[in-house]
């Protein structure tokens, strides 16, 4: 039993997988639960497609691919937010025409200047933490520090401004400002996982383990921890399977991450907790 649980750590590549599983697995969830109370899932799912395009432009350029991403996903994230509170035609609607624009042109760039060796577009779209390298590591345990101090930090006027935003403003809290705060702090989430999990489920990751915890938990400072928790299982067990069962490990976390939400929701009412 122990020897099945430690052999994965015989190996360097699995070291550094379980080193980005677990930041992301804390640090996704954590934002995650303010991204259900605020109804901006479809928002996180937007950065993550409309960063290909950069993505394939730092390839281009010669620049960290990942890295890259990041001036690019806060800006669009602000973006958004611009053109939605801007926007008559709704939020959903507005998102869903920025970010299908954006990943329809890096699609394209991707073709235009044939970077099917330097770019794997599976690995973009589904992540692969198996190859990982120690930089990769670092970034993403960088951003995953951010992201978590963040919300530390500014936990309370986070929390004020996703639970009652009119209040908020009539109170004087500078809600424009934490609202940017926030949207950026979510960039840096979002490609802190792409590694990870890839750009199409990167929502399973920051939406499903968080809703999980809202199941079953009453307390919502409770419920990001359980979250996170529930993140970290998912990833890691994802790994598992992943090195064991020879599947791709963006899909096997996420799939875990269902598997964890299925047994909350089958067991809501008996585990009700704080």
């Amino acid at each position: 039993m122990f020897e099945t649980l430690l052999e994965p750590f015989s190996y360097s590549f699995m070291i550094r997988s379980f080193l980005i599983s677990i930041f992301v697995g804390i640090s996704l969830p954590m934002i995650g639960s303010f991204v259900i109370n605020r109804n901006l899932g479809f928002m996180g799912d937007a950065i993550a497609h409309a960063s290909l395009p950069v993505l394939v432009i730092g390839a281009v350029l010669g620049a960290s691919v990942f890295l890259s991403a990041i001036p690019a996903a806060i800006i669009i994230a602000v973006t958004l937010s611009y053109i939605i509170s801007r926007s008559t035609v709704g939020e959903d609607t507005a998102i869903g025409i920025v970010f299908s624009t954006f990943f329809a042109f890096g699609i394209i760039l991707l073709k235009r200047y044939n970077l099917a060796t330097t770019l794997n577009i599976e690995d973009i779209l589904f992540g692969q933490i198996l190859g990982v390298s120690r930089g990769d590591v670092i970034s993403t345990i960088i951003l995953s520090l951010i992201t978590i101090s963040t919300v530390l930090i500014f936990y309370k006027q986070i929390l004020y401004l996703s639970f009652d935003p009119i209040g908020a403003q009539v109170t004087g809290l500078k809600t424009k400002l934490y609202d940017n705060l926030f949207l950026v702090v979510l960039s840096l989430a979002v490609i802190g996982a792409l590694q990870s999990v890839g750009i199409i489920l990167v929502l399973s990751m920051l939406i499903t383990p968080a809703a999980a915890a809202k199941l079953i938990i009453k307390n919502f400072q409770n419920a990001i921890l359980v979250s996170s928790i529930f993140g970290i299982l998912a990833s890691i067990s994802g790994l598992y399977l992943s090195f064991y069962l020879n599947l791709p490990s963006g899909p096997a976390m996420a799939l875990s991450s269902s598997a964890i939400f299925v047994i909350c929701w089958l067991f809501r009412r008996s585990v009700r907790l704080i």
